[in-house]
């Protein structure tokens, strides 16, 4: 015997691993001389009894059962310990049913069978050689190399990757990359309709080397994905990394002033790649916009990041003369913006009411406001052209300037700041509908009371028509209380 043998695993060792995807070709160099032991070993039966029955346990030889030559004086003594459970693999392969489809061929003769995958044709007995992936795709009347086999011939012989628990994860980053997946059009849109069976599961050529966690890495949209749910859930799919690519409508010139259309038009095209939060990273004054996203959270990818940039029409000096397109279309600069950006620099100051604080950066501030706007702002804060609470208390501000210009009311339907409007009276409900706030300037509650009460004063109803206590109170009893106490009535 050779010293080659001393460590007894070969190829027939490494072609005969039984359990959940049997056959594990190219794992070991065949260190056993087969060829050697050719007249002592008729079958093949007569060391790996267990593999036409595909059990594990006495598919090898014992050490007990080498020893019987190898005692150290009809030859030397071998180490030699047989495996004690299958090698990783994600093969569908079993001994017992390819050992019977091979019988059917060539009659009932273990020799033969196994000669069939283990012996190249034509060669002498017990010239074994590992089973090859080359072989099974002959076998199976799959042509060309193993990576161009079209995708629907990998179920033939592969089990899904979340079903092969003992591959190697090391295994798994060797597999290559399929043709098939380098054709044109594979990328983007490709890959997700070739993913999707017509029953809303997952395509088995998907399965087989892929897991969820690697479509996830990748897809904001993945719980709603059926094909992605569909695979078996398997964090060593992430030895592939996956990466986002930016679609060829993202390089259009005008696709920043075209995106939000193209986002009402077909949400699902955005949920994909993007969450709520890539919005927001923009539109921080416009939170509706992102209410046709999904929000980041565990099981979805972490989506596309995106980078705020300035617009074309905001140029280096654009500080000077932004007020004048603020003015024009402030809803175009709340796309961006929160009130809050320009009370950086246009926050009143409370000390003398009207000039206002420095700017972040220490240098004077510009006012907010016009100039001469003292004199048409009781229109532009009726008209709720801006929100003037963002800046001042009316409360207090506003009562402070009104009380000593005397434009305040000084009894309950008396002469006062509304002479200027004949029977203002008899329309004050629509304005102070229209603007609450202007007429919290100078009334508090109780003067509403005086006539608009449920339990005292003159009755008159202060609901206008259609309307529906029940919603109300749903949403906010407090008002209710105001008039009617705790016996609030039901429509």
């Amino acid at each position: 015997m050779k010293a080659a043998t001393r460590g007894v695993v070969g190829g027939i060792a490494a072609a005969m691993m039984l359990g959940a995807g049997a056959l594990v070709a190219g794992i070991v160099e065949d260190r056993f001389d087969h060829v050697e032991h050719a007249k002592l070993f008729p079958t093949c039966e007569g060391c790996h009894s267990g593999a036409a029955a595909g059990d594990f346990a006495t598919t090898y030889p014992s050490a007990e059962s080498c020893a019987t030559c190898h005692d150290g004086t009809i030859e030397e003594r071998v180490t030699w310990t047989p495996p004690t459970r299958p090698g990783g693999n994600n093969l569908r392969f079993t001994h017992p049913e390819h050992i019977l489809e091979v019988a059917g061929e060539h009659g009932a003769d273990s020799a033969l069978a196994c000669a069939a995958c283990h012996i190249r044709e034509g060669q002498p007995w017990m010239t074994v050689v590992r089973a090859s992936g080359r072989r099974c795709l002959a076998c199976h009347e799959i042509a060309g190399r193993h990576y161009d086999a079209p995708d629907l011939a990998c179920a033939t012989c592969h089990v899904p990757l979340a079903q092969a628990t003992a591959l190697p994860a090391d295994r798994i980053r060797e597999f290559e990359t399929p043709t098939s997946h380098q054709a044109p059009g594979f990328g983007l849109d490709g890959h997700g309709k070739l993913a999707e069976t017509a029953d809303g599961g997952v395509a088995a050529s998907c399965a087989t080397c892929h897991a969820r966690e690697f479509c996830t890495s990748c897809h904001v949209n993945a719980p709603e994905t059926r094909a992605i749910q569909a695979l078996g859930a398997d964090p060593r799919s992430l030895v592939h990394e996956a990466s986002l690519e930016e679609p060829p409508s993202h390089e259009r010139a005008d696709f920043l002033e075209t995106h939000q259309r193209d986002l009402r038009a077909d949400a699902s095209a955005c949920q994909t790649c993007h969450t709520q939060e890539s919005c927001l990273a923009c539109h921080v004054g416009q939170p509706k916009v992102a209410r046709q996203l999904h929000a980041a959270g565990p099981g979805r990818g972490a989506g596309a990041g995106t980078v705020r940039r300035r617009p074309p029409s905001h140029a280096l000096d654009f500080s000077r003369a932004h007020a004048e397109p603020a003015r024009s279309a402030p809803g175009t600069c709340a796309t961006c913006h929160l009130v809050t950006t320009c009370l950086d620099c246009h926050r009143p100051n409370p000390a003398d009411g009207q000039s206002v604080t420095s700017a972040p950066t220490g240098s004077p501030g510009r006012g907010y406001h016009p100039p001469a706007f003292l004199t048409r702002h009781p229109a532009a804060a009726y008209a709720q052209e801006t929100e003037c609470a963002d800046c001042h208390n009316p409360a207090t501000f506003c009562q402070t300037c009104h009380a000593q210009a005397g434009l305040r009311a000084v009894g309950q339907l008396t002469a006062g700041f509304h002479d200027a409007k004949q029977f203002f009276l008899v329309g004050h409900g629509q304005a102070a509908r229209q603007s609450l706030e202007s007429c919290t300037s100078c009334h508090v509650e109780s003067d509403c009371l005086n006539c608009h009460s449920a339990v005292a004063g003159r009755g008159f109803r202060p609901h206008g028509p259609g309307f529906d206590p029940d919603r109300l109170r749903r949403k906010n009893p407090n008002m209710c209380t105001a008039c009617h106490g705790t016996a609030i009535p039901r429509n």
